[in-house]
């Protein structure tokens, strides 16, 4: 069984209490191309499946079987739905989706899912004293989620309850994606009485010109409509994404946004960095060049934010996210027991996430090892594999996967614990890796050098803490140790800031 949190240091967590210092001088030193680092080794280390790897007694089967089969039963779940569709197109996106307007795909698309949940699941044992495998954290993105029918989402829900055993409302974390545009009236009741408990609502900008020009607009009434209504019905935390670097915005139109935000008070709130990249998203070159804001002007919109949500009472948790000093990150953060998977900062660190739809990621640990697999990312190949599956054993619908070895493992504690917590206790890597770290990461350490004396970090023989200065830039700290990185993949991620 996998331990309660696997990236949580035994010396303790750091408290967390020290704002995060923005310097722009420093910002701009250190604001390169790097990994988000929801999985280490990350996404861009897949590699096709061979065929028929496994073999169950004389039977060839599919290598995701022989993973699912030989899971840890007591390690509790964690799934991903992705659902695809969405009626208009947000010129920002990078996520993997089809614009359509018939409701007709949604329904298609549900048979296949479920038709997956049940291949799935008939490949998982059952801890003793369980009927079913336990769920204990759910998440439907998109795409967008709301984008089935709320009798669809009863559907699947009920389906869902057939195959695994949930937690209740207090221990759960069931969440869904929801673009406010696409609710009817009853549909956070609905999604409420079945059991989900955390919304995020994509907002990104309020500003109408911004709004326009990325193809999304609503109005700063409705979010606050849906917030007011979430609240009634019980939900126990609300997220807000916003944007920052689109066409059109200036530091002061999101200032004005992020102030309207604040008095909304939603639980958590997520600021992306928008990453410019028209030429491996097509949707992008909606978006002229000459209308995105100059880099001075985007430093000046994330200094301006992270100093009015601190000033306004939220905690920085990392890589873009704040949440409200009541809230389960900001509590687990302060405990050392926060985590980091594909669903980004969780408390849910000792589940096995499992994948559902196209283009999802699973990653599920197998004894000492680690195996993340994606689905196919295209919805008739997927379709396609699920349709096969049903008669043939070596046909899954994962198509890439990764094998973490020992190495990946200590290098993504390493990276989780910086990225989680802002500490490396090196005697804590030395007991759970069996090394020693100072002589282990003696190149990373020497690269270091210079974070230390720019004040990004403090560095002595207990360890790596990293300073307000560099909180902002944790993700620079972190990629000292991803060995991946200076091989390959210099250009495909977006800047740090």
């Amino acid at each position: 069984m996998q331990p309660d949190n696997p990236y949580a240091s035994t010396r303790g967590s750091i408290t967390n209490k020290q704002l995060p210092a923005f310097d722009e001088a420093i910002i701009n030193k250190y604001n390169r191309s790097g990994p988000r680092y929801t999985s280490y080794p990350t996404a861009l280390e897949f590699t096709p499946i061979p065929e028929n790897i496994g073999v169950n007694g004389f039977e060839a089967v599919s290598l995701e079987t022989k993973i699912l089969q030989n899971r840890e039963s007591r390690a509790p779940l964690s799934l991903y739905f992705h659902i695809p569709f969405c009626r208009h197109l947000c010129y920002y996106c990078a996520c993997n989706k089809i614009i359509t307007k018939k409701n007709s795909d949604s329904g298609d698309y549900l048979q296949y899912l479920m038709a997956e949940i049940a291949l799935k699941r008939r490949l998982l044992s059952v801890p003793e004293g369980r009927d079913k495998p336990l769920v204990k954290q759910l998440h439907l993105g998109g795409g967008t989620p709301t984008f089935l029918r709320d009798e669809e989402m009863v559907q699947l829900w009920e389906f869902l309850q057939t195959q695994f055993e949930f937690l209740s409302d207090d221990e759960g974390d069931y969440s869904i994606e929801i673009d406010p545009r696409e609710l009817s009236d009853n549909t956070l009741k609905v999604l409420r009485n079945l059991g989900f408990n955390r919304i995020s609502l994509g907002v990104q900008d309020l500003d109408e010109t911004v709004q326009i020009a990325v193809n999304r607009v609503h109005s700063a009434e409705l979010i606050e409509n849906v917030l007011t209504e979430a609240r009634g019905l019980g939900f126990h935390s609300i997220n807000i994404d916003l944007i920052y670097g689109l066409p059109h915005q200036t530091p002061a139109t999101l200032d004005k946004t992020v102030h309207r935000i604040i008095e909304m008070s939603p639980d958590r709130l997520s600021v992306f960095n928008y990453a410019h990249l028209p030429e491996r998203f097509k949707a992008q070159r909606q978006i002229k060049d000459e209308d995105l804001p100059s880099p001075a002007a985007k430093l000046a919109m994330l200094g301006n934010t992270v100093n009015t949500l601190t000033e306004a009472g939220y905690q920085y948790i990392g890589i873009d996210h704040f949440a409200k000093p009541d809230d389960e990150l900001a509590i687990a953060q302060r405990e050392g027991k926060l985590h980091r998977n594909f669903q980004g900062y969780t408390i849910m660190g000792d589940c096995d996430l499992l994948g559902f739809g196209v283009s999802s990621i699973s990653q599920i640990a197998n004894s000492n090892t680690r195996y993340i697999l994606q689905n196919d990312t295209d919805l008739q190949n997927y379709q396609a594999k699920i349709d096969a599956a049903k008669t043939n054993p070596t046909v899954m619908p994962a198509v890439k996967y990764i094998k973490t070895s020992i190495k990946d493992r200590l290098r993504e504690y390493v990276i989780m614990n910086l990225l989680c917590h802002d500490y490396l206790d090196f005697k804590d890597v030395n007991q759970k890796f069996g090394i020693d770290a100072i002589t282990y990461f003696i190149d990373e350490i020497q690269q270091l050098g210079e974070m230390q004396a720019d004040r990004l970090i403090d560095m002595d023989a207990a360890g790596i803490r990293v300073l307000p200065r560099g909180r902002l830039l944790g993700r620079n700290v972190a990629m000292v140790f991803d060995e991946y990185l200076e091989k390959k993949h210099k250009n495909r991620f977006s800047k740090v800031i």
